[in-house]
């Protein structure tokens, strides 16, 4: 990209690049902290406390510790123990780790927000513990989880902004290079913060509607 001018469709694409990145890298986080988190969310109701108490670790962990410091150890970290990652790599494991960690919390609070009557209607079936959280507590637990989940992954997409710091070129990353040939900032800015605003408001109006349709769902379900 040469240096000077002035903003034309070329940067636009270039930025168009970048946003496109910024939904891979969200989608890899979410595909890849999702079946995680679902571990997660398991071990944290496990019968085992072993296995509870390990779990509540990582959690407490991944959640006490910023991004940013998880994204430099990935890339960085790793590199000075003669581990060479690939940006995108160190970036989608980075992001793994630390949705799971909020997403197995979410999905532990509800599938013990499903209520108890419930858990005590699949023991006297005489089911099995797997049994009853496939057949009874998880498809209620998923109703309930939805609405939270569609919510955070508008987190993980604005989070996406700080894989930039590993050399990672999505939204954000896109951006400074443009500017640095451009020297724009406002201009270039305000298209990024436009670009995010695109990508992140639907999906917070469709977690919203989500909670409402949810909780009119629970309200009648409810016992008089």
């Amino acid at each position: 990209m040469t240096m000077g001018g002035h903003l034309n469709i070329n940067h636009l694409m270039f930025l168009g690049q970048g946003a496109l990145w910024t939904i891979g890298l969200s989608v890899i986080a979410l595909i890849g902290g999702g079946i995680v988190g679902f571990v997660i969310a398991l071990a944290r109701i496990s019968p085992l406390k072993s296995v509870r108490i390990a779990s509540a670790v990582y959690v407490q962990l991944i959640q006490g510790t910023p991004l940013l410091v998880i994204l430099f150890l990935g890339y960085f970290g790793l590199a000075a123990i003669g581990l060479k990652v690939s940006p995108l790599a160190a970036a989608g494991a980075s992001l793994t780790l630390y949705v799971a960690a909020y997403l197995g919390e979410i999905w532990r609070g509800c599938i013990q927000s499903v209520p108890k009557p419930q858990w005590e209607a699949a023991e006297g079936l005489a089911l099995s513990r797997t049994q009853r959280m496939m057949k009874v507590i998880l498809p209620q637990a998923i109703r309930i989880a939805t609405p939270p989940t569609v919510g955070f992954v508008v987190q993980i997409i604005k989070n996406t902004s700080l894989a930039s710091v590993v050399g990672f070129v999505e939204l954000m990353r896109s951006g400074q290079i443009v500017n640095n040939s451009l020297f724009e900032p406002f201009a270039i800015y305000a298209i990024i913060a436009v670009t995010y605003f695109a990508m992140c408001y639907p999906l917070s109006l469709f977690s919203q509607r989500l909670e409402r349709w949810m909780g009119r769902g629970r309200s009648n379900l409810a016992p008089a």
